[in-house]
């Protein structure tokens, strides 16, 4: 593998046609959505506000063919729809073109019709063909998710990296693969030079080459990524750079260029963190979810991811059930929304943890409390608390420099710090505090300051005299005489 293949940069996503269709009894254009196991087909408005709906088919001819014709067979009444194929970034508009000359007819109109109609290989043959290649394409809801098929892989040079099929599907890591995805983990892998073999770990991908034959790419770590120079025509600015290496993201859209074509093609940017690679991602692949852990995303913030740029939720829920706040962004190597949390602590605090294990195997011993928590250096008086294991209220600041408060306590035998938001501490508090106090006047005889004159018991959960006799009892009144009348 030589030096320029091993650093070559990571190219975004390769551009993609939408498939829209025209139903023969509506005369409605739509863009196709999906399609189930019983032949019938979704569609959606082919609007912009749609276009994360779509169904995006890769262009290049021979996999477009082999999809549609699949796509065709398991369609239920195919003859009462006729299909077309537009390019993804002007999907919108091509869709509003032909509807126009769908309602209005004209020779014109109809030889712009033809020009974007797919039919169907009416071939035997190719019929057969494109069956046995479902077998791979079923596994997932929509067929156009997978880019290549298993007999494409050079399975000679899997061999001779020290990897086959088998222990690529052992680990799940095949997959991935096919749908044109990197692996999701590193490898170790051994490159055989001749009078040595060279061991190291990396991703795999594969990629189509000019003659259309599927290579086997190598993602090697790198020590550092590589943001001196441009990117497919971006130069990176300080801010970019910054962003790169505390978040992982660079936070914004921007136009790369294609070298093939010399389209420009929207893109947001991230780093690779297992390599260090740049990759990109155009901005058509972005999928936003509707809710992030039990938070519904209204448009604008939806908008906010769609653009890249980070975004602070609050009142999440977490598998165990407890609410927490976070700020999200979406990762174009990861292509989906992630927590970022201290992420650009994470390579100092992964080396702290390790440092703290071995210690912990050689000797026990309290760990020393931090005089800082999340950038917020405690004064004086915090932190004497803080280092005696007290619980403290702190208020602190996001990526965003937006504000939020909670408590933190300090463990001394485990040495991490426990970071409670007000909600959580209030849930964990309040009821202790109400147990403690109804314990001690039910079991001790005991009763708080403003209740420790009562003489009568109290009710459950009272901290306070609830009527004017246990008042006066309270603050050391003699009762009122009532005499009986005569």
């Amino acid at each position: 593998m030589s030096e320029e293949t091993t650093n070559k940069q990571e190219m975004p996503e390769q551009l993609s046609d939408i498939l829209l269709v025209l139903d023969k009894e509506k005369m409605k254009i739509q863009a196709v959505k999906s399609i189930d196991e019983n032949g019938k087909m979704e569609t959606v408005d082919p609007t912009k506000k749609n276009q994360n709906q779509f169904m995006r088919v890769d262009k290049s001819g021979d996999f477009f063919s082999n999809f549609f014709s699949n796509f065709f067979s398991q369609l239920k009444n195919p003859t009462n729809f006729t299909f077309f194929k537009v390019p993804a970034p002007v999907a919108a508009e091509k869709a509003e073109e032909l509807q126009k000359h769908v309602d209005k007819p004209s020779p014109q109109g109809e030889k712009v019709l033809k020009e974007h109609e797919v039919k169907a290989e009416p071939q035997q043959d190719k019929k057969q063909e494109n069956q046995n290649n479902m077998a791979t394409a079923q596994t997932t809801t929509e067929a156009s998710e997978y880019r290549y098929k298993p007999e494409q892989i050079d399975w000679d040079t899997m061999k001779n990296l020290g990897l086959s099929k088998e222990y690529l599907e052992k680990r799940n890591l095949l997959d991935p693969l096919l749908r044109g995805y990197k692996t999701n983990e590193l490898l170790p892998i051994g490159i055989n030079l001749g009078g040595s073999i060279l061991r190291t770990d990396a991703r795999l991908s594969l990629q189509q080459a000019e003659d259309g034959n599927v290579i086997v790419a190598i993602h090697g770590i790198k020590r550092e990524p590589n943001l001196h120079f441009e990117f497919f025509g971006h130069k990176f600015t300080d801010e970019d750079k910054k962003n790169l290496l505390e978040t992982g993201n660079m936070g914004r859209v921007v136009n790369l260029v294609n070298s093939k074509t010399g389209d420009l093609m929207p893109s947001i940017i991230s780093i690779d963190r297992l390599t260090n690679d740049v990759v990109a991602l155009r901005t058509e692949f972005i999928k936003i979810p509707d809710e992030i852990k039990g938070v519904k995303l209204n448009d604008e913030q939806k908008q906010t991811l769609m653009e890249g740029k980070p975004l602070y939720l609050e009142g999440m829920i977490s598998s165990k059930g407890t609410e927490f706040s976070a700020t999200v962004q979406f990762n174009a190597d990861k292509r989906y929304v992630e927590f970022l949390f201290d992420r650009s602590n994470n390579n100092q605090q992964a080396q702290t943890n390790q440092q703290n294990t071995q210690q912990s195997n050689q000797q026990s011993q309290p760990q020393e409390a931090p005089r800082t928590f999340r950038g917020k250096e405690l004064d004086d008086e915090q932190y004497n608390k803080f280092k005696a294991g007290q619980t403290i209220y702190v208020e602190l600041k996001d990526k965003k420099d937006q504000p939020y408060k909670g408590y933190i306590t300090f463990d001394k035998d485990t040495g991490k710090t426990n970071f409670e938001f007000p909600g959580q501490y209030k849930a964990r508090v309040e009821p202790a505090e109400t147990h403690k106090t109804q314990t001690a006047v039910n079991s001790e005889g005991k009763t708080n300051e403003a209740t420790k004159n009562v003489q009568e018991p109290l009710k459950s959960g009272q901290q306070r005299p609830k009527n004017e006799k246990q008042q006066e009892q309270q603050d050391n009144k003699p009762a009122k005489y009532k005499g009986r009348k005569m």
